[in-house]
């Protein structure tokens, strides 16, 4: 232990440096996976705020939310078996104020449930960042595909869908503007996963994978998160690899002396240990200051989960690359490193 100090002491150039990569490429690590989930909330709030459950679309759909219409008799089949199942269907498109501006809604309805908003005909729930912009109760829209007017009766709160904000209507105002007669999916909350006939299960995350927009979306994120990761470890490994070269004769002596391998192996994990819980620190502060001073239009969403789970993964990574670097310490013979003459 005290070894370590005093090399760290001695060569404070050469850890600041690392300690700094570190800091840098662990607060970008932050706060693209803080984006990654804003942007997640942002794309699929609606399906992300229920329960856990299961979604069921038709087989022919072809795993296509859009493509499914559930048969009648089969919606009422499975309605009438679970009490807190709701059938529901999902399509973008646009309400038209007052002075003609077109603007972009996910228009949702359901049949009578608890988690889905239910609405009087002629009537329109809309998600709060519509009330930011200046929307009131009591104002009215249009639609070119609905004969009548949408009277605005309230708001709430984080319901997105593809970037979109959730605008709840009535089933019948639904049925005539998209000329159909059938739901597009049924979810039952804390199901179990049954199977009924023409219709296809999906867990919650499952559903979110059949929506291309948000898969392809967060696989780019996740990908660059996790090369980043990957990139800390090679730092690491790079880093104590140059540095044990360097240090050759000096490990034979010490092996000489007594010092087992355990105890040198021990030293270079303390000094991984200190270099990453400083800059991790760091990083986890400015990151959450910058959660909390985000824009509000900025869909940026760090969780203090996600923080402590990244933070256990580079102290993870750090300890495998410091650890592969080290090999070459159970390697060294005392008295061939000694006559080397690299101390």
């Amino acid at each position: 232990m005290n070894i370590a100090w005093k090399e760290m002491k001695k060569n404070k150039a050469r850890f600041l440096i690392l300690g700094s990569i570190i800091f840098l490429v662990s607060l970008l690590t932050f706060i693209i996976s803080g984006l990654a989930n804003g942007l997640s909330q942002d794309n699929a709030a609606l399906i992300k705020n229920l329960p856990d459950g299961t979604f069921y679309m038709t087989k022919e759909a072809d795993k296509n939310y859009n493509l499914s219409r559930i048969n009648h008799s089969i919606q009422e089949k499975v309605l009438n078996k679970q009490k807190n199942a709701a059938a529901i269907s999902i399509q973008m498109g646009f309400l038209n104020d007052s002075d003609g501006k077109q603007r972009s809604v996910a228009f949702v309805t359901s049949t009578d449930s608890r988690l889905f908003k239910n609405v009087k005909k002629g009537e329109i729930i809309l998600d709060k960042s519509m009330k930011e912009d200046g929307i009131k109760i009591g104002e009215t829209f249009t639609n070119n595909q609905y004969n009548g007017k949408f009277v605005v009766k309230g708001f709430v709160d984080n319901e997105k869908f593809s970037h979109a904000p959730v605008a709840f209507i009535n089933m019948e105002d639904y049925k005539e503007m998209y000329r159909v007669n059938d739901m597009q999916l049924i979810f039952i909350p804390g199901g179990d996963g049954a199977q009924f006939a023409g219709l296809q299960a999906f867990s919650n995350n499952q559903f979110l994978s059949t929506i291309s927009s948000y898969k392809a979306e967060q696989m780019s994120l996740n990908m660059i998160i996790w090369f980043l990761v990957v990139i800390s470890g090679m730092l690491f490994a790079i880093f104590f690899y140059m540095m044990n070269v360097q240090k050759i004769g000096l490990y034979g002596i010490l092996k000489a002396i007594g010092v087992k391998t355990s105890a040198l192996f021990k030293m270079m994990w303390t000094q991984m240990v200190f270099i990453t819980a400083i800059s991790l620190s760091l990083s986890v502060a400015l990151s959450q200051i910058f959660n909390m001073a985000a824009p509000k239009g900025l869909p940026f969403h760090l969780t203090l989960e996600t923080t402590v789970q990244l933070s256990i993964i580079y102290l993870l990574i750090g300890f495998i690359g410091a650890t592969l670097s080290g090999i070459q310490i159970k390697k060294v013979e005392p008295l061939q490193a000694i006559q080397q003459g690299e101390i």
